[in-house]
């Protein structure tokens, strides 16, 4: 390498100036060949694109199968129930994340059996374990599913 050699670190480089007559090196065709596809305005090939053969992923056969969104419940006991929540309380999600007995609002909500009742509630939650409702109901309360 040599002086002559050295160029300044252009930031921004000029655009090719494409069909501006044969002297410049991009005229007639401005680089995009002969005919064809390639050359109209605004086409593109999809990824896997081969020349109009059938391409190499629908020649693969399909294997597998996807699963079903697995739900990541948060877990509310009723023995916890009965320890914040006062007698005949309405329970929603939003309560419960304000008593902080459940991280995220967003997440879905399970009701378990765990421990005693002895105060009527009207819960929401989007499950319940069978315990668990019948605990609530037994003490005249409802226990209410919401959709996931």
């Amino acid at each position: 390498m040599q002086v002559a050699d050295l160029r300044p670190k252009v930031k921004n480089k000029k655009s090719k100036r494409l069909g501006r007559g044969i002297g410049s090196g991009k005229g007639k065709t401005s680089g995009r060949g002969h005919k064809g596809t390639g050359q109209r305005a605004g086409r593109r090939f999809y990824v896997g694109f081969e020349g109009g053969a059938v391409n190499l992923i629908r020649k693969l056969p399909k294997r597998g199968f996807n699963h079903k969104p697995k739900y990541e419940f948060q877990i509310v006991n009723t023995a916890d129930l009965d320890k914040n929540f006062e007698n005949d309380a309405v329970i929603r999600i939003s309560d419960l994340k304000e008593k902080n007995l459940i991280k995220k609002a967003k997440l879905p909500v399970k009701i378990l059996g765990k421990g005693d009742i002895t105060k009527t509630f009207i819960v929401f939650a989007h499950k319940f374990s069978k315990s668990a409702r019948e605990k609530i109901e037994a003490k005249q309360g409802k226990a209410k599913c919401l959709n996931l």
